[in-house]
């Protein structure tokens, strides 16, 4: 599942990259749990930077919505489709049991 770093609510993205990992991270926890799965489900995460010194940045939101979970992870730097998209995560869960 990759999940844009827009607000759905509003329609609108930050131009902070720390803003827009946090986003991104609400919109995953939305998606995953509609989806009966939630964050200690994930079992692999890409992170795209177009710049990779963000990443750096973003590692405290990454690490209070992973918390324990310690997924196999992997940071790419590509360019991504707007010059505002500072921040792309994809991730794969397991679906909870019961």
């Amino acid at each position: 599942m990759i999940l844009l770093r827009y607000d759905y609510s509003t329609g609108e993205i930050s131009p902070d990259v720390v803003e827009q990992t946090e986003q991104v991270m609400l919109n995953i926890d939305a998606a995953l749990r509609e989806a009966g799965s939630g964050m200690k489900d994930v079992v692999r995460v890409r992170f795209v930077f177009p710049d990779r010194n963000d990443f750096p940045k973003c590692w405290p939101v990454l690490r209070k919505w992973f918390g324990d979970v310690r997924p196999a992870a992997i940071m790419i730097q590509a360019g991504l489709l707007e010059e505002i998209m500072k921040v792309e995560i994809e991730v794969t869960a397991k679906k909870s049991i019961g």
